[in-house]
């Protein structure tokens, strides 16, 4: 995980149900794995991006990582430049509330 974990993913999707999703062992900078599950993922300027909720902590920030492909693989990669961070914040937030909206 980066450091910016703490950011809430912000989706409006209540969390506190069960994932049929595969799930993806994640070590956070203490050391400590998180079984995590994607939740959502979406493009920003041409690159893919997932959101991911701990499995055991669904009510807790949702983290987001940028998917990465090589060789018919893919592979979930931390953000760690602020700005690719700030961007892609926005941009799903963005789409959160457009979600959100037409919901209500």
């Amino acid at each position: 995980m980066t450091d910016h974990n703490n950011q809430d993913c912000g989706c409006g999707h209540d969390h506190n149900h069960e994932h049929d999703e595969d799930i993806f062992l994640v070590t956070d900078t203490d050391g400590v794995e998180h079984e995590m599950v994607m939740v959502y993922t979406f493009e920003a300027d041409n690159q893919a991006y997932a959101v991911l909720l701990d499995r055991n902590a669904p009510d807790s920030d949702g983290v987001i990582f940028r998917i990465e492909e090589e060789n018919d693989d893919a592979y979930l990669v931390s953000i760690e430049d602020d700005e690719e961070w700030n961007r892609v914040v926005t941009i799903y937030n963005e789409l959160a509330m457009e979600e959100a909206d037409g919901q209500a």
